[in-house]
């Protein structure tokens, strides 16, 4: 009895590659709409975002400067410290002048930004070089760990230590209820590190600018 051979169906080379080329086509289109999507997003969603964030930032800058009613900026050119309601493209940094509605000086809110524990940490403190002292601080962005370093912006006593807090000869960091000095600062328990980056961003803003302020101060004696 003579057995039948199983039917083998030949798949032309021919319908192989355009399958091959349907398939690379589909892909190439996919990536294409994707990336379209992702750049239309982008374009609609990145005026937001910066909207966003200014307003945050003013904000900020009326909490650091109690009585400010008024914000201008304020960059350095050859040691000198200019005010504008802009910085120029080339000024590498700026801090912001806030003044009372009598038009009368309330501070300076000087921005921060250094590691954390887990990632960057972005603050402004406000400062007032008539009694060299820090009067202000929030943290603009933080992603410290949840429930020990976000009390770096979450623990009210910690926020409370830089309101009138000394900044000479610099600001120092302690243990909690270590603290006998007014330029230093109670670490939180449990979150030491990214207390201490805290003061260290705080220290590294009073180094580049108290000098200029603290200069300028003097000569409009």
């Amino acid at each position: 009895m003579n057995e039948k051979k199983p039917h083998i169906e030949n798949v032309a080379p021919e319908k192989e590659e355009a399958g091959s080329f349907r398939l690379i086509m589909t892909l190439t289109l996919a990536g294409l709409f994707s990336g379209i999507l992702l750049s239309t997003t982008y374009v609609v969603t990145e005026p937001v975002i910066k909207a966003n964030k200014e307003a945050a930032l003013r904000e900020a800058i009326y909490v650091v400067l109690p009585g400010c009613v008024e914000i201008q900026w304020v960059w350095e050119e050859n040691g000198v410290l200019v005010e504008g309601d802009q910085p120029p493209e080339k000024a590498e940094s700026w801090i912001y002048k806030g003044v009372d509605q009598n038009g009368n000086l309330v501070g300076y809110a000087l921005p921060g930004e250094g590691a954390g524990f887990q990632d960057q940490i972005v603050l402004i403190v406000g400062y007032k070089p008539e009694n060299d002292k820090v009067i202000g601080f929030q943290v603009l962005d933080s992603r410290e760990t949840p429930g020990l370093g976000d009390k770096i912006f979450k623990d009210k006593a910690f926020i409370a230590n830089f309101n009138n807090l000394n900044t000479d000869p610099s600001v120092e960091i302690v243990k909690k209820g270590a603290k006998t000095k007014d330029n230093e600062v109670e670490g939180i328990t449990g979150a030491t590190i990214s207390s201490k980056a805290v003061v260290k961003i705080v220290q590294e803003s009073l180094n580049q600018w108290k000098p200029l302020l603290l200069k300028q101060a003097k000569e409009n004696e």
